[in-house]
């Protein structure tokens, strides 16, 4: 594992917008506050690597929230050529040992000199999916927590920087994982938000009491009136908990 990655004030901001425009507009109303900022497949899908180039150009951090899965080999080379991009986080799926190998090895061969490396999270289970999602993906006989936590060793294993998983899991993978294995977690909802699609979700608080290192907020950013007060209120509660 390289050298430890330095968090900031853990917050990462899900730019989950449709546009360039809306997604520099959005990175300017949350006045900097957060470490980091997300950028998924939407944005990516249709604006592409320019657009992740323009972020780190501006000096933002970049979180790559992809979820590749695909043969290793393929796995690798896309690998390589988004480390190329300045991207600090970027998820690949936690589906098959040879290809989370391949993209660990690969984000070291596509590093940019002078650059902080791209660190590789392995995505366990979707916070949008319940114990009924996950038996219909033919997972039967197993909870969420026991194929999180098989997941999340096996990213161990293969060298991966962390994984992504819900809040609710990260009391129990910090009593499995090491110290410097980095647990990100989404599915964040300041209290009285509304979870929309997620189904596991917590407040910035308690993830950082459970464990977290880094926490991803999207719509509750995004929506709201003042979307850098909301970034400052969310931040303040983390420390809170931290300190408490």
């Amino acid at each position: 594992m390289s050298s430890p990655l330095d968090p900031g004030n853990r917050l990462i901001a899900a730019l989950d917008v449709a546009t360039p425009a809306e997604a520099h507009s959005l990175v300017a109303s949350l006045g900097g506050v957060p470490s980091f900022v997300k950028l998924g497949l939407e944005l990516f899908c249709g604006h592409g690597p320019a657009l992740v180039q323009e972020l780190v150009a501006r000096g933002a951090r970049v979180m790559l929230d992809l979820k590749l899965h695909d043969i290793p080999e393929t796995v690798g080379r896309a690998t390589a050529q988004l480390a190329s991009l300045g991207v600090e986080l970027c998820t690949i799926h936690a589906a098959s040992a040879a290809m989370m190998r391949a993209a660990v090895q690969a984000a070291s061969r596509g590093r940019i000199a002078g650059r902080p490396p791209m660190r590789i999270l392995a995505v366990t289970v979707l916070t949008s999916m319940s114990e009924t999602d996950l038996g219909e993906t033919g997972t039967h006989g197993a909870s969420i927590a026991d194929v999180v936590r098989t997941r999340a060793l096996l990213a161990v294993a293969t060298g991966c920087d962390g994984i992504v998983a819900s809040a609710h899991e990260v009391a129990m993978l910090r009593a499995v994982v090491p110290s410097d294995f980095l647990l990100v977690t989404p599915g964040i909802r300041p209290v009285g938000a509304d979870p929309g699609d997620q189904q596991r979700v917590m407040t910035p608080g308690n993830a950082m009491i459970a464990g977290s290192d880094l926490i991803v907020v999207g719509r509750p950013l995004r929506d709201a009136t003042d979307p850098a007060a909301a970034a400052r209120a969310i931040v303040l509660e983390m420390q809170a908990a931290r300190s408490a």
